[in-house]
């Protein structure tokens, strides 16, 4: 039990927990950006409310939530705490160093574009997730249920708001840019014949999901869906 325990908090288990709980995340977006792309049939939200009413009543998403919380958490965690173990691991900086020769600069910046997609999951919680699964949403659609649409249309009447968004997508396009094919990698699912479809699936999957994802907000706050 020890030396489990010890696997998982070496360097290259700490990697593997990565590698995991990303790919975990990876799925996820395609479900939530599916979900979210609904407000694109412009039918005033009505299509949208109803998917996010089966979200929020079907027992086996409800349970999936806990496991999604856990491995986000788990992310967060690992992440953070590599960045710090590799920055204490080398305390000064080279004479010279020319990091783009090696990897790109995304690569190397993980660290920052995780914070600043923590700080935006965290607004973005507490605008929709909070409101939805505690506090209650105030209004209902012309069906009877919880109108989860108008509390979207109403947060992305705040131009700042909009912006916040849009910045964070630019960050998780970066992010998912280089976590893509490195979760894949870590767990070593590594080909000479299909890493090269990896990191080309990965690169469209980071610009369509992030795009789709600013789309939203801007669509709504400029008016082209009501």
């Amino acid at each position: 039990m020890a030396s489990f325990g010890n696997a998982f908090s070496s360097s290259i288990g700490k990697k593997l927990i990565m590698g995991i709980t990303g790919l975990f995340l990876i799925l996820f977006l395609i479900v939530h950006v599916f979900l979210n792309s609904l407000i694109f049939l412009n039918d005033g939200g009505q299509t949208f409310n109803q998917g996010a009413d089966f979200m929020a009543h079907n027992w086996i998403i409800r349970a999936g939530e806990i496991v999604l919380f856990v491995g986000l958490l788990a992310h967060i965690y690992q992440g953070l705490k590599l960045v710090y173990e590799n920055k204490a691991a080398r305390p000064v900086k080279y004479a010279a160093y020319n990091g783009s020769a090696n990897s790109k600069w995304y690569s190397r910046s993980m660290g920052l574009l995780g914070t600043l997609i923590l700080i935006f999951l965290i607004v973005h919680l507490s605008d929709f997730w909070v409101v939805s699964r505690f506090t209650g949403i105030p209004s209902e659609d012309a069906l009877g249920r919880e109108d989860l649409y108008a509390v979207m249309v109403d947060k992305f009447q705040n131009l700042g708001i909009v912006i916040l968004y849009v910045l964070a997508m630019v960050s998780l396009a970066y992010h998912l840019l280089h976590g893509f094919a490195s979760a894949f990698q870590t767990l070593g699912w590594n080909h000479k014949k299909y890493s090269p479809i990896i990191r080309a699936f990965g690169f469209w999957y980071s610009i369509i999901i992030s795009v789709l994802f600013a789309l939203m907000p801007v669509a709504i706050y400029t008016g082209l869906i009501k």
